[in-house]
């Protein structure tokens, strides 16, 4: 079951519907099933704090994501969000604020996949996955 967890809403700001059932499908093209995954969205200053505190990072992120699998083959975690980060990345990338939010949820839950982003090849296997999951919704760059 997704679990999405509303913290720090901004004002002005769309509710977008974030679809389990596209998650689902791209879990399960994985070969993985779903466990749990609650979504929690923030803002800059408590991202950033998350970031200084679990991670030793000191800067501003989109997200960050929390494995919590326990049982091979399931996907459980956590996946925060700054919602002051994806207003600026799609303004950036000339993109709609719902587009930009679905392609950072799955963005973590491709890390929660095993995905990772540390290199350049990593970078473009993982924009090619998210670019793969967007089309599931009809959503191209």
């Amino acid at each position: 079951m997704l679990k999405i967890n509303k913290i720090y809403w901004l004002t002005d700001v769309p509710d977008v519907a974030i679809s389990s059932d596209w998650i689902n499908s791209v879990i399960n093209k994985n070969g993985k099933k779903l466990a749990r995954i609650d979504i929690v969205f923030c803002n800059d200053e408590f991202l950033l704090q998350m970031n200084r505190d679990y991670l030793q990072h000191d800067y501003y992120t989109d997200i960050i994501t929390f494995d919590q699998s326990e049982q091979e083959g399931f996907v459980s975690g956590d996946i925060y969000i700054s919602l002051d980060r994806i207003l600026e990345n799609a303004l950036e990338a000339n993109t709609s604020f719902e587009n930009e939010l679905h392609r950072v949820v799955i963005h973590g839950v491709l890390h929660l996949l095993g995905f990772n982003d540390s290199t350049s090849s990593e970078r473009n296997e993982m924009r090619s996955m998210e670019d793969a999951s967007l089309q599931i919704l009809g959503i191209t760059n």
